[in-house]
């Protein structure tokens, strides 16, 4: 934990007068336990501190008014010690990604004396994109096959080491990788340092990397096939007493969230300034086509994603079993919606997904230092106006050709074909076959983009 960030005890009513069925002159902690640098928990964690809006929506009356509430924020580098903090009854809310999501349900279960419910998603993105295995930006390393026999850093128990166990697996690794536990912090110093071979991290650290120029992507989350989000847990026991104080977690939640979906640029901005996660990054992941996409709806497809992780987690560490029927439970979420003025039905039905070559997005975007975000019909265009833009340029935007998956320009592989035209790809080999096929160069470094650091 960095720090304690926020400790406020605030009357919302200053009645205290008793009457029958109040909950009267009572304290109710609402201890939320959170992670400021990871794009997909913002909204219900540093979003939620910093524009206050808790005491907006939680319960004042009926057995709530002249209650006070000592809302706390704790600020996690990763989920598992948020987990330990709610075992130890210090925290009623955890904010953390779906692997570690899963060991919080599991370990509650296992206690046999308490349990937690998952109520509700704080940021997803269905192809897995968030997580990452980033090198050294001058490894020779090109794939996990070039990892035999090497080192991989990853904050053992998150939702990056998940993915790292299912990657390996599926690359016959296993056993052949060795794993070093480290923090995100610890890792990115040392693949800048080049003290480890390779990284592995989740939303938005591998970005980070790239955007700073110390380090590349060798394997994006997207090839695992498994969706990845993060999401809410909060103690049975708690919830249970106090119905409406969740529900009033949620609605602060949506807000929040909807902040984010209404206004990326600012939302960039001023997460920037609350964590220190540059605003190019966080607008990477908040934009529209982006990496996140912030709504707070239990899907089926998190379920089935998580069933099949819980299988992973079991085979190859030994987590104990979760009953999904018991630990789910969106009844607060959707009591949240109600009250919101949202159709809950109709966005747990409805998954953002990316396509390739999306009509409605344009395909290209620079965030220029003096003017904002501008758009252009093509990559090409793009290119051309960073060779003349007089102003300075914090970032470049493109998609990749294949997935539709937003990333920097600087950190895409670009090939210009013989007509002119300018396709991204995420990947190095992707680009290489496109070439193979359809003719084309690539763009050097040179000739796309310096983003301002």
């Amino acid at each position: 934990m960095r720090s304690s960030s926020t400790l406020a005890t605030i009357t919302l009513c200053g009645s205290l007068a008793l009457f029958a069925g109040a909950v009267s002159a009572e304290t109710i902690r609402v201890g939320i336990g959170h992670q400021s640098m990871v794009t997909n928990t913002v909204s219900g964690g540093i979003v939620l501190e910093k524009l206050d809006l808790l005491k907006k929506h939680l319960p004042t009356t009926g057995k709530y008014e002249g209650v006070k509430y000592d809302i706390v924020f704790r600020d996690y580098d990763s989920g598992p010690p948020i987990t330990n903090q709610m075992l130890a009854n210090k925290l009623e809310f955890g904010v953390m990604g779906d692997y570690p999501l899963i060991v919080n349900g599991a370990k509650f279960q296992e206690t046999g004396r308490q349990e937690t419910r998952f109520i509700g998603v704080t940021g997803y993105n269905l192809r897995g994109t968030g997580n990452g295995i980033v090198v050294p930006i001058n490894s020779s390393a090109q794939s996990l096959a070039d990892l035999e026999g090497k080192a991989l850093s990853v904050p053992v128990g998150s939702a990056a080491w998940g993915m790292t166990l299912k990657a390996l697996s599926e690359a016959g690794l296993s056993g052949k990788v060795q794993i070093v536990n480290q923090s995100p912090a610890v890792g990115v110093a040392n693949i800048q340092a080049g003290r480890i071979d390779a990284h592995a991290d989740f939303c938005p650290w591998s970005e980070i990397m790239e955007f700073r120029g110390t380090a590349r992507k060798i394997y994006d989350g997207s090839e695992a096939g498994i969706p990845t989000f993060h999401g809410i847990v909060v103690r049975e026991s708690y919830a249970k007493q106090y119905p409406e104080v969740v529900e009033g977690v949620l609605k602060a939640t949506l807000e929040a969230q909807k902040w984010i979906q209404e206004n990326p640029m600012e939302a960039a901005v001023k997460v920037s300034e609350w964590t220190g996660v540059e605003k190019e990054v966080l607008y990477l992941y908040f934009s529209e086509g982006g990496i996140t996409t912030a709504e707070a709806s239990i899907k089926p497809e998190w379920v089935d994603a998580m069933k099949y992780d819980l299988d992973l987690l079991k085979r190859e560490v030994g987590v104990p079993d979760l009953d999904f029927d018991r630990w789910v439970d969106d009844t607060y979420l959707r009591a949240a919606y109600q009250a919101m003025d949202l159709d809950y039905e109709t966005l747990v039905s409805s998954v953002v997904d990316t396509q390739p070559n999306n009509p409605s997005l344009k395909p290209a975007e620079i965030w220029f230092q003096d003017k904002g975000i501008v758009t252009y019909d093509s990559v090409a265009d793009m290119l051309a106006a960073v060779d003349t833009a007089e102003s300075p340029i914090n970032a470049t935007y493109v998609y990749d050709n294949l997935t539709g998956l937003k990333l920097f320009g600087k950190a895409a592989y670009l090939v210009r074909g013989d007509d002119g035209d300018v396709v991204a790809f995420l990947k190095k080999a992707d680009s290489e076959k496109h070439m193979a096929n359809y003719g084309g160069t690539p763009v050097t470094p040179e000739s796309t983009l310096a983003m301002a650091y």
